[in-house]
């Protein structure tokens, strides 16, 4: 691992304002971690608005998501849910934030996604993910609604059936099926996650950000 991915992964300061999100950036390359494992990682109002703020304010290259433990996020804190926030606008406007970042994003899965957290993960280019991962969004059976912008993208990835299958039928998928169906786009060892991160990021930040933002256009286009 070159010298400048090494220094990165010593740099967990917490972001000011919350230690449940940690924010470490050197140079053009942003890790935002979610840091509350004991809870599996999931997520309060306080968290959203750290994560909506930490992406908005990155004028970087490549945008890193992964969390600590072995959950990426469980979704929803139960409490805040039951408080209101499972109908927040603030699940939309952190995908809206990712989806709308210019550089590259890549969401570094370190275990299971589920409920709103899928959010987070589709709205980035990049999806790898430890072989231990699921992926499931138990909406129809808690009986919300999933956030606008996260049916269209999933179908997107692994088309309108099997976006049906998760959303609808409630199917927990493994990260093998996830790979296979195209939601995630490589599965790699615990001990490898962070390392392949940075080796997928490499290209963008030796590049000039206009041009990576160029070809991210192209491709969308």
């Amino acid at each position: 691992m070159c010298t400048q991915f090494a220094r990165v992964l010593k740099m967990r300061p917490a972001m000011k304002g919350t230690t449940m999100i940690e924010h470490s950036r050197e140079g053009d390359l942003l890790h935002l971690t979610l840091n509350r494992p004991e809870k599996a990682n999931s997520l309060t109002a306080d968290m959203l608005e750290a994560l909506v703020k930490g992406v908005r304010g990155f004028d970087g290259k490549v945008l890193v998501l992964t969390g600590v433990g072995k959950v990426f996020s469980a979704g929803a804190d139960l409490d805040a849910a039951k408080a209101g926030l499972a109908i927040s606008p603030l699940w939309e406007e952190l995908s809206g934030a990712i989806y709308d970042f210019q550089g590259l994003s890549i969401a570094a899965l370190n275990g299971t996604l589920a409920g709103g957290a899928c959010g987070m993960a589709l709205a980035c280019d990049l999806r790898i993910a430890v072989p231990e991962a699921k992926v499931f969004y138990p909406v129809m059976k808690l009986g919300f609604l999933p956030q606008p912008s996260d049916p269209k993208r999933m179908a997107a990835l692994i088309g309108p059936a099997r976006a049906k299958m998760i959303l609808m039928a409630g199917a927990k998928i493994t990260a093998e099926e996830a790979l296979a169906w195209g939601l995630f786009d490589q599965i790699v060892p615990r001990e490898a996650l962070m390392e392949t991160a940075h080796q997928l990021a490499t290209d963008c930040l030796g590049a000039d950000a206009s041009h990576v933002s160029a070809i991210k256009q192209m491709i969308r286009a």
